[in-house]
């Protein structure tokens, strides 16, 4: 026993120390790739992107990250649309409603210390899910922040979604969301529950949270690392501000970068 306790104090504190200042660790991000670069005679969008999330309007390439699947057939050496991964992990935005962002106000302004999180699988295959629980360990304990799980959607504040929400979990999350007492607001992880991803929408999945329930932050990736999630959490507590308005999402469309 001792012997541990001495290795625990040569190795120090391990915990991430975002958000306070950018964690430089390799591996916290896949990254993903970054628009706004010249199209010119790079392989066709719709060949190599198999979701079309990549568009390319006067030679101007953009992402559409709601759609995005990660699968790095846009980059070397697959493809050659993009030269590299953008670097970064603050993925997440508000939703805007009507032209104006919503971010769940009323959370912002009662939660901002202590958050509690109902996580519902709407159908997800796990990789996000698997995400979702690397913030509640050593390396990210997102409970230093004042965020923990709840089982109970009575308890909870915030609602985070994964998956493409499937038939049978249609009326499990409209149930689990009436449950919850106001304020509140739904944070949607995940390209699936973004845009239903590669398994929908079709005849047994929707096409994203955005279809079921009012979404108020979205956190685009497939899978998103877990500071990207963490940072989407900040942002519904308020302690973290929105994308910037010129690269923020339109009504019913998916963020994008141009």
């Amino acid at each position: 026993m001792s012997g541990w306790v001495l290795k625990g104090l040569k190795t120090g504190i391990r915990t991430t120390l975002y958000p306070k200042v950018e964690e430089p660790a390799p591996g916290v991000s896949p990254g993903r790739p970054e628009g706004g670069g010249i199209a010119g005679n790079k392989k066709p969008a719709a060949v190599a992107c198999p979701v079309a999330a990549i568009t390319v309007h006067n030679k101007r390439v953009s992402v559409d990250y709601d759609k995005c699947i990660h699968c790095a057939r846009c980059l070397p050496p697959a493809g050659a649309i993009f030269d590299k991964p953008a670097a970064g992990y603050e993925w997440a935005y508000k939703v805007p409603r009507d032209g104006v962002a919503a971010g769940g106000a009323g959370v912002a302004k009662t939660c901002s210390h202590s958050l509690h999180i109902k996580v519902v699988d709407g159908g997800a295959c796990n990789a996000c899910l698997s995400e979702v629980s690397q913030l509640t360990k050593p390396c990210y304990d997102m409970h230093r922040l004042g965020f923990f799980i709840t089982p109970t959607p009575r308890d909870a504040d915030l609602l985070l979604v994964v998956g493409p929400v499937t038939e049978h979990m249609k009326l499990p999350l409209k149930k689990a969301f009436e449950a919850m007492p106001e304020p509140k607001a739904v944070m949607a992880v995940g390209t699936c529950a973004l845009s239903g991803g590669i398994f929908g929408p079709g005849f047994a999945a929707g096409g994203g949270v955005r279809e079921f329930l009012p979404v108020d932050i979205a956190v685009p990736g497939c899978p998103p690392p877990p500071l990207a999630i963490i940072h989407g959490l900040l942002m519904a507590v308020g302690r973290k501000e929105s994308v910037p308005s010129s690269t923020s999402p339109g009504p019913g469309s998916g963020r994008e970068a141009k």
